[in-house]
């Protein structure tokens, strides 16, 4: 029987420390008048619904309370009900969480250079344990005080102190561009800026992650952008929008995207990284069917 710490936990360990959390509380008025399901219980309990990939609030709830005795042991210290975190997530000010997102790769920080490459050699680790050649790196919220030149200058010599560990093992950094309706504040969100920020790194070890369900939202042009980049790209991620389900769902023409992928010689990873439209056995197997009628070219 494991007597450690979850998994989760334990990636809670990188979470920023407490004390800067409690300065967002407090400059937002986060705890106002509240008596139990704390910013911090919210905050885990969104990051647990991210990282399960929890689809409602009734999904969350369910989940969380199937097992009840391990919530302690997620560091949440409340039972939680949709109804409350629907009221949490409407009346809390969402800048308590923005400003708490780290600023990384976009800074000049010594110390946090260090911490980067700290977590680079962890994943070196992680790597040899697991025998996966990637790395997905997210550079992090933009700084709205810095001019953007100065910023995408220090993201290009970060990466290139974190590829100085990785490229002698192999492992190779993937940066992913993220939409900003998903996800406002970060710095990295299109191909274009992550394919010149790789360029500049010249390494390897230094490749973009195309998830084209958060490209087709912050650029489409799908296919003209995999080509402009292509010696670039390591991987994909899959996903169709609106709604993040399986391809078929949305908007997106997987069956053209794959014919022009197999076309051009693509032997890497296509990451399945989206829900089912449907439930249970019935919205497997449509999944697989989904797959099979795109690839049927």
């Amino acid at each position: 029987m494991n007597s450690g710490k979850t998994i989760f936990a334990q990636l809670m360990d990188f979470i920023p420390s407490s004390y800067e959390f409690r300065r967002c509380v407090q400059r937002y008025r986060g705890q106002y008048k509240v008596k139990s399901f704390s910013c911090w219980d919210q905050f885990l309990t969104l990051a647990f619904a991210q990282l399960t990939y929890r689809e409602s609030l009734r999904d969350i709830e369910a989940c969380l309370r199937a097992a009840p005795q391990k919530l302690y042991h997620l560091g949440i210290r409340s039972t939680v009900s949709r109804n409350t975190l629907a009221n949490a997530n409407q009346v809390r000010d969402w800048r308590i969480y923005a400003d708490f997102a780290q600023k990384s790769f976009v800074t000049r920080d010594k110390e946090i250079r260090e911490m980067l490459i700290k977590r680079v050699k962890q994943g070196v680790e992680t790597s040899k344990r697991t025998g996966t050649p990637w790395a997905l790196v997210v550079p992090g919220r933009y700084d709205e005080s810095l001019a953007w030149d100065y910023q995408t200058a220090n993201v290009i010599e970060n990466l290139k102190a974190c590829v100085e560990v990785a490229e002698p093992t192999g492992l190779i950094i993937v940066l992913e561009p993220l939409n900003p309706k998903d996800h406002p504040g970060l710095f990295l969100t299109r191909i274009p800026q992550a394919y010149a920020i790789c360029r500049a790194v010249n390494s390897p070890s230094c490749k973009i992650l195309n998830d084209l369900y958060h490209q087709q939202i912050t650029e489409g042009n799908l296919i003209p952008n995999i080509d402009m980049a292509w010696e670039e790209i390591a991987s994909f991620h899959i996903g169709d929008t609106p709604g993040r389900k399986e391809p078929t769902t949305g908007e997106i023409n997987y069956r053209n995207i794959f014919k022009h992928l197999h076309g051009k010689g693509y032997q890497g990873v296509l990451c399945m990284e989206h829900g089912h439209s449907g439930k249970d056995k019935e919205g497997e197997r449509a999944t697989i069917e989904a797959y099979r009628a795109c690839d049927d070219f």
